[in-house]
Parts: structure tokens; C-alpha cells; sequence
């Protein structure tokens, strides 16, 4: 486990109360590796109960709807879905569809659907686009609290990450109680490219399956499938901490850091997103037409919620990778696992291998 901080009962992104998390797996045929996560900051209707959020670009080779009345407004006001590339119109439509739906909101005449993405291509026709209603639908119908999926599940049934098949990772991290004992919760959808490191030692060079590998042994020439050698990576942070937009914004920036940490290099077609919210009652308005007083953390109290999330992030990627079944797909590709005993025998020869916080 990276880092010296704690993680949460569940070392998960739902370890922030009231996070919920919802998968919808979609495997037809030979060439259908697909599906949708979501991810909903609370359980109640988000359209009148908004949480104060921010978005950061990594980098911006990708397709994210609502980023710019997200950071113009400071705060979301959708759950947050994850799915393929060429489907984030149609899971866009679907929720706005589906919110427009509830009876509660009968009124509402504009909606922000934020919706992310990561091309799993490799695995996936995503040429079909095949997710429809009924998916996003059961995407926000599972979303519950507690123990989550991670590895090839929802929208991470055709990511590739890394030279291995990625997925949906999840983690956690709780600061010491002088410190304010809050919570920092990640969850990722990886589809990136890089050199794995875990805990520093070069397990993607150790294990030959790398970026630009073929480069480096003079094999450029070879045709070969290509396997995530940009691809993206979409970042939800959560924290029940009292910070507001401007905060989250920084606390997203730092994110960056923890997909550094695996050796992710952030490539020209990789779209890297961070989505960053909070669920602290504190720093949410009562009634949005009226003045309001709010309790907020001082910038110099940043720094330990900074580091929260440079270690959850690079956790919840390795546990993407750790967590993710190899997966065949679309033309005969195949993903395959990061082999879990190989990679731990490199840690041990690296010394690299740490006990969990205590």
C-alpha cells in the first residue's frame, strides 16, 4: 500500500459518507467490452441538493460534458457517469432523460450532465455504440454504499492501462483527527499508458511490457495492435472535508501527482480529467437565493488533504490493475492481467513490498 496515511474501513471511495457507487457491465459476443460506472456524490436529488465541486484538465485530448458551467458555478449538479468515448452523448441524453423523469423535478428546465470518458477501443466496437438507456439506467440503480466492483467492471470492462488491463480502482485515505480526521475517497477508470511503478520499483520495465519498449529494442517497425499507448484516465475525488470550489480545484490538481507516481506520463491522445467534489454539509448552500455563511478550511490546511489525494489516486490505479481479469475482445485482442505473482516477486526484490498503514 502507497503512502504513510490510513486508508478507510473499505479503502474506497464510498468510505466518504454517503458516496454511492454504481456499475453496468455490458459483454456480448466477441466484440462488446463495454459498460457504465456512476458515481453519486449523495442519496438524495442532486438538483436541489448541489455539492460544491471543480474540474481539473490534465489533459484535455478527451470529451467531458458540463466542465465548463461545473467551474463557471463552482458545483455539480448530476450524478457523475463514466462510460466509452463514443457514448457519452447517448449516457449524457439518458440522464438528463432520466432526471427530467422524477417527479420532483417537474420545473427544471436545465440540466448539467457530467459525463466522462476513456476509448476502449481495443476490446470494445465502440463503433456500435451500443449503450443505450436501460444501461445508464441500471448504472444508477445499482449505485449503493458500501464494499464497491473494481478491475474489469462498468466502464472498465475494455480499458487497457499501463501495457495491462485496466479498469475501475478505488481508494481511500483518513487524516489523524488533529488534523481534522476527514476523509479523501478515489475512484478511477484508467485506460493510460506509461512505465508501471509500484512503490517506486520499475515493474513495467522488469515485466517488458512497457511504453515505447519496442522503440528501445529497435522493434518499431513490427506491426503490431496498438495497446493503450495514449488512452485516458478519468479521476472522482470525494472528501467530506469543508472546502469549496477553489480548494477542490487544487486538491483535483494534485491528482496528477498520484497517476505520476505509477509512471503514467499523461501522452498527446490521453484525455486526463479529475472531477473533485464535497459532501460537507458545511460548505453547501441552504437555499441558493439567499446569502449564505458557510465554514471552510484555510488554505494553509490544504496540504494534508493535498497528500490524501496523491496517495489515493495512486492506489486506486494499482488496485485497477490488481483487481482487472484479462479480457479478449474485439478482433481476437486480448488484455491480459498484471500477474499478480511475478509482480510481487519484483517488489520483493526491490524491497518494495509495505504493510498497510497502522
Amino acid at each position: 500500500m502507497p503512502g504513510i496515511l490510513s486508508p478507510g474501513a473499505l479503502n474506497s471511495i464510498t468510505d466518504v459518507g454517503g458516496v454511492r457507487v454504481g456499475h453496468h457491465t455490458i459483454i456480448s459476443g466477441d466484440n462488446i467490452r463495454t459498460g457504465v460506472t456512476a458515481i453519486l456524490p449523495h442519496g438524495g436529488n442532486i438538483l436541489h441538493k448541489k455539492v460544491p465541486a471543480a474540474i481539473y484538465v490534465g489533459n484535455g485530448f478527451g470529451k467531458l460534458t458540463g466542465a465548463t458551467q461545473v467551474n463557471e458555478l463552482g458545483e455539480i449538479e448530476t450524478p457523475i457517469l463514466l462510460t466509452n468515448t463514443l457514448s457519452v452523448n447517448r449516457v449524457a441524453d439518458a440522464l438528463v432523460e432520466y432526471l427530467l423523469s422524477l417527479p420532483e423535478n417537474a420545473h427544471i428546465t436545465s440540466v448539467n450532465p457530467i459525463v466522462a470518458e476513456t476509448n476502449d477501443a481495443f476490446l470494445n466496437d465502440i463503433r456500435l455504440r451500443l449503450v443505450d438507456r436501460d444501461d445508464v439506467i441500471g448504472a444508477l440503480r445499482n449505485a449503493k454504499e458500501g464494499l464497491m466492483e473494481e478491475g474489469s467492471v462498468g466502464a472498465g470492462t475494455g480499458t487497457v492501462a499501463l501495457g495491462f488491463k485496466g479498469g475501475i480502482g478505488t481508494s481511500s485515505r483518513i487524516l489523524p483527527r488533529d488534523l481534522g480526521g476527514y476523509t479523501v475517497g478515489v475512484l478511477v477508470q484508467t485506460n493510460f499508458d506509461g512505465v508501471l511503478a509500484i512503490n517506486g520499483a520499475q515493474v513495467g520495465r522488469e515485466l517488458g511490457k512497457h511504453y515505447l519498449r519496442r522503440e528501445l529494442e529497435g522493434r518499431s517497425s513490427e506491426v503490431v495492435s496498438k495497446l493503450g499507448y495514449d488512452g485516458s484516465i478519468v479521476i472522482v475525488a470525494a472528501t467530506d472535508a469543508p472546502i469549496d470550489a477553489r480548494n477542490l480545484r487544487r486538491v483535483a490538481s494534485r491528482a496528477m501527482l498520484g497517476m505520476a507516481r505509477t509512471g503514467g506520463i499523461s501522452a498527446n491522445e490521453s484525455g486526463d480529467y479529475v472531477i473533485a467534489f464535497s459532501t460537507c454539509a458545511e460548505s453547501q448552500p441552504v437555499d441558493e437565493k439567499k446569502e449564505r455563511t458557510v465554514r471552510l478550511l484555510s488554505n494553509d490546511a490544504m496540504s494534508p488533504l493535498f497528500l490524501s489525494v496523491v496517495e489515493a489516486t495512486e492506489e486506486a490505479i494499482l488496485n485497477s490493475l490488481f483487481c482487472a481479469t484479462s479480457v479478449e475482445g474485439r478482433s481476437g485482442h486480448v488484455a491480459e492481467a498484471l500477474p499478480i505473482d511475478e509482480t510481487v516477486d519484483i517488489l520483493r526484490k526491490y524491497n518494495a513490498l509495505r504493510e498497510p498503514p497502522t
